[in-house]
């Protein structure tokens, strides 16, 4: 994903501010992400995505989401439609070498 994409599509916080979050404050928790605009505080889609964020920081990664914004959008679409996360979630389009959270 292209680090001016957003994450947070409700509060429209994108990778890019999410990553300088974890670079400047490298919180504790991955849920202290939300003191970054409020990121993952609206609908919740984003959750487990700023969880695997915050799982490539603490691993010493680039954090990149490595979806499509297009797949991203779509995605968080079909969820608010049918209240379901796609088939393996995010772990599908995770880094190889991520931890899984």
């Amino acid at each position: 994903m292209d680090p001016n994409e957003e994450v947070c599509l409700c509060y429209h916080v994108t990778q890019r501010k999410i990553v300088a979050y974890l670079k400047r404050e490298n919180p504790p928790v991955a849920s202290l992400i939300s003191e970054c605009l409020g990121a993952g505080t609206g609908c919740g889609w984003c959750i487990p995505y700023l969880k695997r964020l915050y799982a490539m920081h603490e691993a010493g990664l680039e954090p990149d989401l490595l979806i499509s914004p297009e797949q991203y959008a779509k995605q968080r679409l079909d969820y608010h439609a049918t209240g379901e996360r796609p088939p393996g979630g995010d772990d599908e389009q995770r880094h190889p070498e991520a931890p899984v959270p």
